[in-house]
């Protein structure tokens, strides 16, 4: 990908006009270099992403609006607008939008790895099995779905 070009991402748009849907959540990407891959998620209530593994990249979520239930390394925790979530690579996690409004977040990766490539991969596919195999190949490694209990 290269350096960081200087600039401003708009909100509601994605960088180079970019825009990804995730089994119903859009995602907007917002800077991507080699070194770090920042990007917008919108989930509605009921939305989640399964509790993963990032073995290669820390990853980082400022909570923008609403509120997230997050499962971290295990212990259920809650963040709010304006909070910021830090989870070291190798750490278990997964997001959750239980309430009944919606919740928009700020995420970045360090390094970038191969989260732009997969996001792409995963653009508008339905099928969660699927979604599974290629996030492993693209270092993302999904847990049982009794990890999400």
């Amino acid at each position: 990908m290269g350096t960081l070009e200087k600039g401003i991402t708009r909100t509601g748009t994605g960088y180079g006009g970019k825009t990804w849907n995730i089994l119903g959540q859009v995602y907007y990407p917002k800077a991507v270099t080699d070194s770090t891959f920042a990007f917008e998620t919108n989930s509605d209530p009921g939305q989640f992403v399964p509790v993963h593994i990032h073995p290669t990249q820390d990853e980082f979520i400022l909570v923008q609006e609403g509120v997230l239930d997050l499962k971290l390394d295990g212990v259920w925790v809650q963040a709010k607008a304006g909070d910021l979530v830090r989870m070291p690579r190798g750490i278990p996690h997964g997001y959750f939008n239980k309430s009944d409004k919606p919740a928009r977040a700020l995420f970045w990766v360090s390094p970038m790895q191969k989260l732009e490539a997969l996001f792409d991969k995963l653009h508008n596919l339905q099928d969660p099995v699927e979604v599974v195999r290629i996030s492993a190949e693209h270092e993302v490694d999904f847990l049982p779905p009794e990890a999400n209990d």
